[in-house]
């Protein structure tokens, strides 16, 4: 009888560890991967316009825009004094692809009548093997509508560096994307803000640095040393050997600053920061 007890009581307590394991896991999947990003489109733009005394800014591409894994510099924009009267809009969304974003321009970035809109898309066009020309025509379709239907003024964005090895397959594709990028913002006559320049600027004074080696299980890692154990992006990046990116694609607190610093020259007309 008392070894039965004794089972039961150990069953339960390996029942409840693992409700406790799965809550905690079902905690970071929600933060980091479900969850909606603050200020998104479908919050902030059903009745139009935000309300915002100066600008309304939309932000829009991926994952690296809706900050959820990795630093959130929509949300570091949000909160400088000089923006104080800015309405910041995340159209951010995990996963997409440049043709994701022409599904949903009208809905996240026209419905939202902006003054301002930066763009940074791509990353999943390079990792998924979109053709160049599609990626091209993706980025030209999505600023003519925004152009068409809106009097913003707009950025687009050159895409980070994957991994921090620039001395890779992978990297010299994204070149020619970020080649597509630069051609496509001088054609249309818009403003270009040299992320992949600041990046490579900073990275290229040494060639050992990690090569490009992203997977599901390091992101998944990544959010729950931050969510669950409170690390800062900086030090989860540090415990994977990097120092821009938390799991070789997302940003580390010191990567997000650089973004938000070229992006805060942009808003701010700093054209000599802004462009390239």
């Amino acid at each position: 009888m008392k070894s039965l007890f004794t089972k039961r009581r150990v069953i339960i307590a390996l029942s409840t560890l693992l409700l406790a394991v799965l809550g905690a896991g079902g905690t970071v999947g929600y933060l980091t991967f479900v969850r909606s990003p603050t200020s998104a489109p479908a919050d902030a733009c059903t009745d139009g316009r935000p309300r915002a005394d100066g600008q309304v800014v939309v932000a829009a591409g991926a994952s690296m825009v809706q900050g959820t894994l990795g630093h959130d510099w929509v949300g570091a924009l949000r909160e400088k004094p000089a923006f104080r009267d800015h309405e910041f809009i995340n159209a951010g969304d995990n996963g997409n692809t440049s043709a994701d974003l022409l599904g949903r321009v009208d809905s996240d970035i026209v419905a939202c009548d902006p003054d301002q809109v930066a763009i940074l898309v791509g990353t999943n066009d390079v990792r998924d093997g979109v053709p160049l020309k599609d990626y091209r025509d993706n980025l030209r379709a999505i600023i003519d509508r925004i152009k068409d239907k809106t009097s913003a003024r707009i950025a687009l964005m050159s895409l980070p560096p994957l991994g921090e090895n620039l001395d890779t397959g992978i990297n010299h594709r994204l070149r020619d994307y970020n080649a597509a990028i630069k051609d496509t913002a001088t054609r249309a006559k818009i403003d270009y803000v040299p992320v992949n320049e600041r990046f490579t600027d900073h990275l290229d004074d040494r060639s050992d640095r990690p090569a490009y080696d992203f997977s599901f299980t390091t992101a998944y890692l990544a959010a729950t040393e931050h969510y669950l154990l409170g690390r800062s992006w900086d030090d989860v990046a540090r415990s994977n050997g990097l120092e821009l990116f938390v799991d070789h694609i997302h940003l580390s607190d010191r990567g997000g600053a650089i973004v938000t610093d070229l992006t805060t020259g942009w808003l701010s007309g700093n054209d000599a920061t802004a462009r390239q």
